[in-house]
């Protein structure tokens, strides 16, 4: 199998993350913060150092600031609904995921406002159309740093300044970017981050995070136990214990852990360059079929590993079912959880055809994809 799907779920894992998992179960499988015994105490340090492990990559200054959740819907859900309150108005983009406009969406019935920015044809903003937008009740801005149709990068850094500069909280969804770009919560004024364990950063699914300014309120939304405080009825102010109630996915974590090592031995800028490569070498390649529609930027320095496509006007979904049957080749057709990116790139009605690149693919691999798409248009 030719695995181009990376932006549903990278895969494979670095083979360090499979034995780190199994590990962890055999041998430290206690329940973390529950118990004194040493098995406990193993599992509960492993949770600690990967929150040291994301702190270190993406600029925070306390771990403890760092949530874990079950996946970035979850961090996005907590963020965007722990933070508006009926009255607040709320920014955001066309080119964002339904875990973003879905949250912000449902916070209508309880007299929460919301702009949804449109961008251009190829999936850009201009930041200063957020600052236009901004109001007197303008309480957050909601960006994707990157758009899982057409891998469009966002101007984080000049949105974040725009929001600091209006006293408005920024949450940016780092699901595409994590572990490929880089993401500084102080140099991109970033005061909630939510990101997926299971895509760039190259850990297992069923694992998020949400990192949380110091000092900023988000409500929570679930009670239980966290180990600590146990004496008292009502749920625990102290960070992470006020958003992690009940058994952390510690085998998950884990597995997390092993994932940003490996990320961090190699480094963001060789993993990055080697996606960009294949990226622009593909979008290169596909240019020269007279049949194939590209959209995005077309520039993968202006995108990240993403390329979405059609062939004339055959259903996206067959085109992925020809893909995978006869070629073994796996991608995603569809509108991928974003219809108003597809209505903002004017392809809503047919989907697209998406391949999204990962570290572990390689030239072979888009050669066989373009000889594949080669071969499905001389039989149209």
């Amino acid at each position: 199998m030719i695995y181009l799907d990376n932006a549903a779920t990278t895969y494979p894992k670095p083979e360090v993350v499979y034995e780190a998992m199994l590990n962890q179960m055999r041998h430290s499988g206690a329940n973390p913060g529950r118990s004194g015994h040493k098995m406990a105490i193993e599992a509960g340090r492993v949770i600690f150092n990967t929150r040291e492990l994301l702190a270190k990559l993406f600029n925070i200054n306390n771990p403890m600031q760092i949530i874990f959740t079950s996946n970035a819907t979850e961090s996005l859900n907590l963020a965007i609904k722990g933070i508006l309150k009926a009255g607040d108005h709320v920014i955001t983009t066309s080119m964002e995921h339904n875990s973003v406009l879905r949250p912000i969406k449902s916070l209508e019935k309880i007299n929460i406002e919301n702009t949804i920015i449109q961008c251009d044809e190829v999936g850009f903003i201009d930041s200063e159309q957020i600052r236009r937008e901004i109001k007197s009740n303008t309480k957050l801005i909601v960006m994707t740093h990157a758009s899982n149709v057409t891998g469009t990068l966002m101007p984080i850094e000049a949105v974040g300044k725009i929001a600091k500069e209006a006293g408005i909280y920024f949450l940016v969804d780092a699901a595409q970017t994590a572990g490929v770009y880089e993401i500084d919560v102080k140099k991109h004024n970033i005061d909630l981050l939510a990101i997926p364990g299971h895509k760039g950063l190259l850990g297992p699914q069923g694992v998020g995070v949400l990192y949380i300014r110091d000092d900023l309120d988000v409500m929570h939304f679930k009670e239980g136990g966290t180990g600590s405080k146990s004496e008292e009825l009502v749920q625990p102010e102290m960070l992470p214990d006020r958003y992690e109630s009940g058994t952390p996915n510690t085998p998950g974590i884990t597995g997390l852990a092993k994932g940003i090592e490996f990320i961090d031995n190699i480094g963001l800028e060789k993993i990055r360059k080697h996606e960009e490569e294949l990226t622009q070498y593909f979008i290169d390649e596909l240019k020269k079929i007279d049949k194939v529609t590209i959209y995005g930027p077309m520039d993968s320095k202006k995108q990240a590993a993403v390329i979405s496509i059609n062939i004339g006007e055959e259903d996206s979904s067959e085109i992925a079912y020809i893909l995978d049957k006869v070629f073994n080749i796996a991608v995603r057709p569809g509108l991928h959880c974003a219809p108003y990116a597809h209505k903002t790139i004017g392809s809503f009605e047919q989907g697209t055809v998406r391949f999204s690149i990962g570290y572990f693919n390689t030239k072979e691999d888009i050669d066989a994809s373009i000889d594949a798409i080669n071969n499905i248009c001389q039989q149209l």
